[in-house]
């Protein structure tokens, strides 16, 4: 048995046949997140139309994906489907985009859409999921200043003392099959505890199989598996117990028994 916890099932080929490879290769959840309205609406489809393995919902707007004319509806259609969504996700900052690094206003515009998102979580009592890139420290404060409960940092990459507040705060950070080859991935979780550790597979993001070769391979939930076999390596344990553990982890991320 194995959690996947961050894929985005409506950017997956084949998804038939992609979640038929997940059950065979063990795979029983999977938390399936949004990035825009359109992404949001179709991933709604997918949780009301499949239903092996068990997909818990995630609604949001990801900060690259915020679209100026469409703010107010996606935020509405968050709001009147909270009922529906297991988690918020997935949300945060990314001011590593060229187009938002120099404008204030892009950055302006994004810590406003991921401080109301994270409100209709708190209201809610849902975990988030967020997405930090080159504004980890801010991401964290603003999630602990709006008393989230609940949260991942997902695919965490960052400076090593912020992933040590995030995790004293209760909170998880997330890794990847970049595991394999990122020396910033390799370094944040050497330094991360299990008991603070989901893994997931962001699919359909293409990986390297690891630092000495440049093929790779386009991801899906199943490769979850992989992760787990790379982390389990990476941090000397034992798969079977790796996997308790972090299963265990992805569900008390989740609020679930």
């Amino acid at each position: 048995m194995l959690i996947d916890t961050h894929a985005h099932l409506d950017h997956v080929e084949n998804l038939d046949e992609a979640l038929a490879q997940a059950v065979a290769a063990g795979v029983t959840e999977i938390v399936a997140v949004s990035m825009d309205l359109a992404s949001m609406q179709k991933s709604l489809e997918i949780k009301n139309n499949f239903f092996s393995p068990q997909i818990y919902l995630g609604l949001g707007i990801h900060p690259g994906n915020i679209k100026t004319e469409e703010i107010e509806e996606a935020l509405d259609f968050l709001k009147s489907h909270m009922g529906q969504a297991q988690v918020v996700g997935e949300i945060g900052l990314d001011f590593w985009y060229k187009w938002v690094r120099q404008d204030a206003e892009k950055k302006k515009q994004q810590r406003d859409v991921f401080r109301r998102q994270l409100v209709l979580a708190k209201e809610h009592n849902r975990p988030v999921v967020v997405h930090a890139r080159g504004t980890w420290r801010e991401c964290f404060e603003t999630v602990r200043e709006v008393g989230i409960q609940s949260a991942v940092f997902h695919w965490y990459s960052g400076p090593v003392d912020v992933m040590q507040d995030i995790v004293s705060a209760g909170y998880f950070v997330s890794t990847t099959p970049s595991l394999a080859y990122s020396p910033q991935s390799q370094e944040a979780i050497r330094h991360a505890p299990i008991e603070s550790t989901l893994i997931e597979t962001d699919s359909p993001v293409f990986y390297r199989y690891d630092a000495s070769r440049e093929d790779g391979f386009k991801s899906q939930p199943k490769d979850v598996v992989r992760t787990l076999q790379i982390y389990a390596r990476y941090k000397g344990l034992a798969e079977e117990k790796a996997a308790q553990i972090l299963n265990a982890n992805a569900h008390r991320f989740l609020g679930i028994g």
